[in-house]
């Protein structure tokens, strides 16, 4: 892949606007053949959660479910933070697929080589 970027995205319900916005561009990079990563912070982690996003369908757009899923089987990592998931004492042991819970490390080792971010 030539190069990275990362999405970083602090919104879930609170505004699904942001949200479905935020995926549309990360499957937009992953597209254009950038490795790509979403990081997702604040109210962003409760979207890890399998069945979160059954009813998030903004007009004009896919539905946010099927944006996350196709983000995830195109190869892009969902990186939710650690200290904001626990915070919400969501459960590990129901992710969607692609999300890996992180610390902030990740996003600072990811971005320490120049890499672009977009922040939603």
């Amino acid at each position: 892949m030539a190069g990275k970027f990362c999405v970083s995205l602090s919104f879930a319900k609170d505004n699904t606007d942001k949200a479905t916005v935020a995926f549309v561009i990360a499957n937009a990079a992953l597209g254009s053949d950038k490795e790509t990563i979403v990081f997702l912070t604040n109210e962003g982690v409760r979207l890890t959660q399998q069945g979160y996003t059954d009813d998030v369908h903004e007009e004009g757009f896919a539905p946010l479910g099927e944006l996350m899923a196709n983000f995830a089987a195109g190869g892009g990592k969902i990186y939710a933070c650690s200290p904001c998931f626990k915070k919400r004492k969501l459960d590990d042991q129901s992710l969607v697929a692609g999300v890996a819970v992180v610390g902030g490390a990740k996003l600072v080792e990811f971005l320490s080589d120049g890499a672009p971010c977009v922040s939603f």
